[in-house]
């Protein structure tokens, strides 16, 4: 547990002290009574009651429509399933920026729908949600999905052979046994929907706003640290007692899981039943997720002269001044970024993971109530964190490229630990003792016993760390260096630059980014676990 809570208390909670404390720390001392004074405020009130209720809208909205797909990734066998899960995984790394614009065209004033059919929607309502549920549906096909599809589906049958009803048989025997990994993903889609910044900001307007989209105004636009200091407490309380209530509700549910090879409990679809719910899963993914992707490339290709690589072209040329570099080597600096944040986020979160299995206790808990917390802390203030921290010896790291890295290491380490510590608590510890007892090493146990079981939750853990190491901003936009920008910087910096020539730019950058990391999700599906030598465990 040493390297973890290093690696968090020197890279996350050193920073973000450091900036908060700079804003409520005058001459004259701690202003704590600033915070009461923030908080009453009626602007600050509508804020938290919209960052609120609108994350838990999405959160139900996505549970909704992904439970459904991530039981037929688990227990479907269908041609194209492995391009299909890397399809639904694509959307969870493009900018926010980027999404943002897509829904507005497809559901604002003067959007497709409205252009087609006449049908206008709620930009600051609908068009969030869907957003919202477009990034995360892939949270929960692969976290509930990925321990779906290693439960022995003979449990449930052995259930419906006593007399219970196939809905009775599901609801006593698998829905306990899937609660954690559906409580980790409805806490991760709800951090992700709480903190929202780059959806909200384009779709919400001035009239709307969450916790993220304040802290960035008061910061950027009217230079009120205090106020936005303020505002990351309440944001860090909030999610705070989020995690504290997810951990309590979990830990009751654990229970030791018979867990088999995966292929083993995928089939294909039998009866007009399970043929129709595939249908629906694959309508669903089509509507939501290929129309918005779709919409990207179409104007990638839309340039001024009619359809064609005009945009992809000015892509080697950096004469529009937007970069020192041309802007198809961000390319290449967001796939070294990501495969080094991949690494440390693995290493760091495999060793968390494996600690929080082994030991107990409230020091414990709160060390698993850490590990989420860089999913509810603002962003910004963790970009801002770095600049002020990280620029003394023996951590001068400002001009360093391994600076990028370290921030997005710290988004990734929660995904692998929540994908690993269901699959990992599911585990019969009787196994690792009967290895202790044949006169196994604490080393070898893990390797012989744990990891055949836990490879393909890895494996799962390590694609989501380099897809959201792929599509990091919030924070890497303030450091990442202008000769050496990533995907997501790149486009925001060239929507933000007026002329259709940086618009279409921009739309060609995020259709390579989705090329990128569904090529890379493609490979990490085709990469299977072998086989252990029972299966039974």
């Amino acid at each position: 547990m040493a390297v973890p809570l290093a690696f968090f208390g020197l890279f996350f909670a050193y920073p973000v002290a450091a900036i908060v404390g700079r804003g409520i720390k005058t001459d004259d001392g701690w202003q704590f009574g600033r915070i009461g004074e923030v908080i009453t405020r009626p602007d600050i009130v509508d804020v938290l009651w919209f960052t609120t209720w609108q994350a838990l809208a999405s959160t139900a909205l996505t549970l909704l429509l992904a439970l459904p797909g991530a039981y037929v990734f688990a227990r479907f066998d269908f041609p194209g399933k492995q391009v299909l899960r890397a399809v639904v995984t694509v959307p969870f790394v493009l900018p926010t920026v980027v999404v943002g614009s897509a829904f507005l065209a497809l559901v604002g004033r003067g959007g497709l729908l409205d252009e087609l059919w006449g049908v206008r929607l709620d930009t600051t309502v609908w068009a969030i949600l869907l957003a919202h549920v477009f990034f995360n549906y892939a949270v929960v096909v692969r976290t509930v999905g990925g321990l779906w599809a290693q439960l022995d589906p003979r449990q449930e049958e052995a259930a419906r052979v006593l007399g219970a009803g196939r809905f009775a048989a599901w609801r006593r025997v698998t829905l306990p046994a899937l609660a954690p990994a559906v409580a980790a993903a409805a806490l991760m889609v709800f951090l992700f929907t709480f903190t929202s910044f780059g959806v909200v900001q384009i779709l919400g307007g001035p009239a709307y706003a969450t916790l993220e989209v304040e802290v960035y105004r008061q910061t950027a636009q009217l230079l009120d640290l205090p106020t936005a200091a303020v505002l990351t407490l309440v944001q860090f309380a909030a999610v705070g007692v989020i995690l504290g209530v997810h951990s309590w509700t979990v830990r009751r549910r654990e229970t030791a899981l018979r867990l088999v090879d995966p292929d083993r409990t995928a089939h294909r679809p039998r009866g007009t039943g399970q043929w129709a719910l595939l249908g629906c899963v694959l309508l669903s993914v089509a509507l939501l997720i290929a129309v918005p992707l779709g919409v990207l490339v179409e104007r990638s290709f839309d340039a001024p002269g009619g359809y064609g690589l005009d945009f992809y072209r000015e892509l080697g040329s950096a004469d529009g001044g937007t970069f020192l570099v041309p802007p198809l080597e961000a390319i290449w600096n967001s796939l070294e970024y990501a495969l080094a944040a991949t690494a440390i986020a693995v290493g760091v979160g495999g060793l968390a993971a494996a600690a929080l299995t082994r030991r107990g206790g409230r020091l414990v808990r709160g060390f698993d109530a850490l590990l989420m917390l860089p999913l509810g802390v603002s962003a910004v203030t963790v970009g801002f964190g770095f600049l002020i921290t990280l620029d003394e010896p023996p951590l001068d790291l400002r001009t360093s490229w391994i600076l990028v890295p370290l921030a997005q290491a710290l988004v990734g380490v929660p995904f692998v630990v929540r994908t690993m510590l269901p699959v990992l608590r599911a585990v019969d510890g009787r196994l690792r003792e009967a290895a202790a007892v044949l006169g196994a090493s604490p080393l070898r146990a893990w390797r012989e016993v744990d990891l055949p079981l836990v490879r393909r939750a890895l494996l799962i853990a390590a694609g989501f760390a380099f897809a959201v190491s792929l599509g990091e901003f919030g924070a890497t936009v303030f450091i990442a260096r202008p000769d050496r920008p990533t995907l997501p910087v790149a486009v925001a910096r060239l929507l933000g630059r007026a002329g259709e020539l940086n618009y279409g730019q921009a739309m060609a950058l995020s259709t390579i980014l989705m090329v990128v990391c569904a090529v890379s999700l493609l490979v990490l599906e085709r990469l299977r676990p072998e086989r252990s030598g029972s299966g039974d465990f």
